[in-house]
């Protein structure tokens, strides 16, 4: 692995071509030392420049049912001062995008992933109609800081901001922004969207108050441990919500009018999503990691992709993966290919097995007998 170099300042970049750097250009990998990074955000707390998002702001009376219509959430009544998650689905129920919500100051803000921004609010702005609403760009107004760790709390009142309650509180920032209580990527966080031009300042204000300096590799690496899948990173074009755990957090099961509904709702009711999440332990040197894309093989045939790879403080090279739902927690297999290949095993606390049948099932089975 390559030797880090100690970095300053939000906007400095570094690591790249290391293992969980690959997906965030523009932003900073790491600040000299990756595990203590981690670490920090297992045991203290760290901030992260995570600027390169896409931050969309939604305006008007009607911005709270118009979203309800094309959201995967139930947000029609979401109380001001509160967050959520979110997708937006094709017409098959496969994930085109997902997003990060928070309402307040009369405001929703959708933050989403780099590179994604202008199809998203192309789409949004497609179905204005006649509702009062007014989506627009804020990616220039406003840059989102992330602090992980179980002293977040303490972080932030002691850099002056009050503490929205958890989960997913948000709360305005004075001079703009917002601040917003995240359930992951560890054991608390929270994003601090502040102006884009006081981004300096406020990475000091957060470093002063307690928080150590991590790059995004750190970020990844907990994110992994957590299991939360990042889009196109650890989905492909075939990924439907069921089989990367974004149901209830992204995806409200009785609510209904959005596009991609029904697929939901079939597989909830009556079907198994054909894969599913879990979390790969590699027997691998750090040369010699597989990237996501590469195909998870079992006896050569190949049966799942690899997402988000990353080396973690304790846990040492894991990935997020999709496999089949018909491969056995405990298969061997190999991630990645020729000389990007690794023995992987499933880490069996990753695989949640559904105790109950499924209401539809059960009404089906109710039919037949």
């Amino acid at each position: 692995m390559t030797e880090p170099t100690e970095q300053t300042g939000p906007a400095e970049n570094a690591g790249a071509g290391l293992p969980g750097a690959e997906s965030d250009p523009g932003v900073a990998a790491h600040r000299g030392d990756p595990f203590a990074e981690q670490r920090a955000m297992a045991r203290t707390a760290a901030v992260v420049d995570r600027g390169n998002r896409g931050v969309i702001a939604v305006t008007g009376e009607d911005r709270l049912s118009w979203l309800h219509l094309l959201l995967t959430q139930h947000v029609s009544e979401l109380p001001a001062d509160i967050g959520t998650e979110a997708l937006v689905l094709d017409i098959n129920g496969r994930v085109l995008h997902h997003m990060v919500v928070a309402h307040t100051a009369e405001t929703v803000y959708l933050d989403t992933e780099p590179g994604d921004l202008a199809e998203l609010l192309d789409y949004l702005r497609k179905m204005v109609f006649w509702s009062k609403v007014e989506p627009r760009d804020a990616t220039g107004e406003l840059a989102v800081l992330s602090v992980v760790g179980p002293e977040t709390p303490t972080v932030l009142a002691a850099a002056g901001v009050d503490v929205p309650k958890r989960p997913h509180g948000a709360l305005a920032l004075p001079g703009g922004g917002l601040v917003r209580r995240m359930a992951w990527p560890g054991i608390d966080a929270a994003d601090v969207l502040v102006p884009r031009s006081d981004l300096d300042a406020w990475w000091q204000r957060l470093t002063d108050a307690g928080a150590r300096p991590a790059g995004t590799m750190a970020f990844e690496a907990m994110r992994v441990e957590a299991l939360r899948p990042r889009l196109h990173v650890d989905t492909d074009d075939r990924t439907i919500p069921h089989e990367v755990g974004w149901i209830g957090s992204a995806v409200h099961l009785t609510k209904g009018c959005y596009r991609g509904q029904e697929t939901v709702a079939r597989v909830a009711n009556i079907g198994r999503p054909p894969r599913r999440l879990v979390l790969l332990h590699l027997d691998s040197g750090d040369d010699s990691l597989p990237v996501p894309g590469d195909p998870v093989l079992l006896d050569g045939r190949a049966v799942g992709r690899v997402g988000t790879m990353a080396l973690h403080h304790e846990l040492g090279p894991v990935a997020l993966a999709l496999v089949k739902r018909s491969v056995a927690v405990d298969a061997q297999l190999v991630a990645g290919t020729d000389d990007r290949a690794a023995p992987a095993a499933i880490d069996p606390s990753s695989v949640v097995e559904a105790d109950d049948p499924q209401r539809g099932r059960l009404a089906q089975q109710s039919l037949r007998s």
